[in-house]
């Protein structure tokens, strides 16, 4: 239900923003202006509720429905949940506040930092799960996982679109980090699995 619960907000709150551009400015990551002011670090927060565009804001909370009820079903606490999800925004764009933070042109938004997160954090618990490539192509969950964070580096070194690439990888380290944190045992459980693959059986 907590995952419902944040999908409801996101949409309640992106969707004004979407023909609101002075609403739209005033949540989304914006480091030059949070540097200058010394202030406005709800941004950190606040950037995982509005969104680019419909399909943006559909990519995100489709793969949180999808990834972030699966992981509701496992150890963690309603409270747990909430903080992994919380946290993950804030914790995910640090470096590119850092990075952007003397660049008036740069905005940020979505909840990517935040979804990576939750997806990382359950490839701790099922490692050869199935995940589908824009919705069609099975690929085990943790040769996603290595893919997704290869790919995100080297892009994240390319700079040559307009995806924050850093908040993904950031966000999805930050799932397997805060996971192995709150729940020490869920690497033993990876390393069980991992070691097991189900091919093999």
């Amino acid at each position: 239900m907590i995952t419902i619960g944040i999908i409801v907000l996101s949409v309640l709150v992106s969707f004004p923003a979407f023909s609101n551009r002075e609403m739209f400015e005033q949540l989304c990551l914006y480091p030059y202006g949070m540097h200058q002011k010394k202030g406005d670090y709800f941004r950190f927060i606040s950037v995982g509720f509005v969104h680019a565009d419909l399909g943006h804001l559909a990519f995100n909370m489709l793969t949180l429905y999808f990834f972030g009820r699966t992981l509701e079903q496992y150890i963690f606490s309603e409270t747990q949940y909430v903080l992994l999800y919380v946290s993950a925004l804030f914790f995910s764009c640090l470096h590119e506040y850092q990075k952007q933070r003397h660049n008036p042109d740069y905005r940020a938004c979505g909840a990517s930092g935040a979804v990576s997160a939750i997806v990382f954090s359950l490839v701790l618990f099922e490692p050869w799960g199935v995940v589908y490539i824009r919705f069609i192509f099975p690929l085990y969950f943790i040769l996603y996982a290595v893919g997704y964070l290869a790919y995100t580096y080297y892009m994240s070194t390319k700079n040559t679109d307009r995806i924050a690439h850093n908040i993904h990888l950031w966000g999805a380290l930050y799932g397997i980090a805060f996971t192995l944190l709150v729940k020490p045992d869920s690497f033993g459980n990876f390393m069980r699995l991992v070691t097991h693959p189900p091919f093999l059986k």
